[in-house]
């Protein structure tokens, strides 16, 4: 259970001004000032704003930003990132920060503003904004070439940034293939590839993904453990030989319908003793947070698809169930994020 304290004024500008507090982080990766302090801590506005190419008022109005956030510090007049930021950059993972800023500006943020209207039509008004055809962002990207090259960069360092939680939780002991459903780009995949030696994957999706997915494979030198193939996970029946399957951040996107078909379909591709995991961000079962799941919201009831939402951990636990599956187990996540893993047996 999520422990939420009493609200104070503070935490109400926060939220009154929430987008505006986006837009500090935005800037601040856009103008680059988190990479200029991390090269040069201890800098004083104006040399930032030099570094930056701003005039004074506009590098003072960033500066106040961010530090009133505490995305960076202010001592004896000179900025340097707030310890976060500097863990971040030493750690070589602020590129993903700067990628899931990136995707909440350019795809988030244009439809936020449907939010309101598809809470009332309980349905993805916001995929109005995206060209093509069908009721799902991911059968319109086709249509939206920069767009989809955007998304599966962005959506790889989404799966870059919770992979830890995945490789940790997924006991591949005795597996020899595992399907994975919905894979998009492959970054999953490879990232067990490399883990599990010796275990082989084959990756399902629609075929702007599994152009991208072919890549990086290759790239990966990981095409003799790795297949990508074609498909509708929906649509077309699922390939045999597999002894366990994987849907990764693949059902927070469609109906609870939906997820039981899906799981009731990788039941049936799998011989007694073959195994699901179900990998994704988590709601409390209690249903008050965690405050990631719940903001995320905003993106998955307005676009992905007309029933996207982070599901709680107990509703995974009966669709396994309903689909035939038996020891259902949970394996919670222990960083920022709330990923874990939801496993079952034939």
């Amino acid at each position: 259970m999520t422990t939420v304290s009493a609200l104070t004024s503070t935490d109400l500008i926060r939220v009154l001004f929430g987008s505006s507090a986006f837009q500090m982080l935005n800037a601040g990766c856009s103008l680059g000032l988190f990479p200029l302090l991390d090269r040069l801590p201890g800098s004083t506005s104006a040399e930032i704003a030099d570094a930056l190419d701003l005039q004074t008022r506009p590098a003072e109005i960033l500066l106040l930003g961010t530090t009133s956030l505490g995305l960076t510090v202010r001592e004896d007049g000179r900025y340097r990132n707030a310890d976060l930021l500097t863990e971040m950059f030493d750690s070589d993972s602020w590129d993903i920060i700067e990628d899931l800023v990136t995707f909440e500006s350019e795809i988030v943020l244009p439809v936020e503003v449907d939010f309101v209207e598809s809470l009332r039509q309980n349905t993805n008004v916001g995929l109005r904004r995206f060209d093509g055809e069908g009721g799902d962002l991911y059968h319109r990207l086709a249509a939206n070439p920069g767009a989809e090259q955007l998304f599966y960069r962005c959506m790889r360092s989404w799966s870059r940034l919770s992979n830890p939680i995945l490789i940790d939780k997924a006991d591949l002991t005795g597996v020899r293939r595992v399907l994975d459903v919905g894979g998009g780009d492959a970054v999953n995949a490879i990232a067990l590839a490399r883990a599990n030696p010796g275990v082989e994957f084959t990756v399902l999706d629609l075929p702007g993904a599994v152009e991208i997915a072919r890549k990086k494979v290759a790239e990966s030198n990981l095409t003799e453990v790795i297949t990508v193939l074609e498909g509708d996970i929906f649509a077309d029946e699922y390939p045999r030989g597999h002894d366990c399957v994987l849907f990764a951040n693949q059902l927070v996107i469609w109906s609870p319908e939906e997820n039981e078909s899906l799981l009731r379909k990788a039941c049936e591709a799998l011989s007694p003793g073959g195994r699901v995991m179900v990998f994704s961000a988590m709601a409390d079962d209690s249903g008050d947070g965690p405050l990631y799941a719940a903001l995320d919201n905003v993106y998955f009831a307005t676009l992905p698809a007309k029933s996207s939402t982070i599901y709680r951990w107990g509703q995974y636990e009966t669709w396994l169930r309903a689909a035939g599956f038996s020891t259902v187990e949970r394996h919670p996540g222990r960083t920022w994020t709330p990923h874990g893993l939801i496993s079952g047996t034939k």
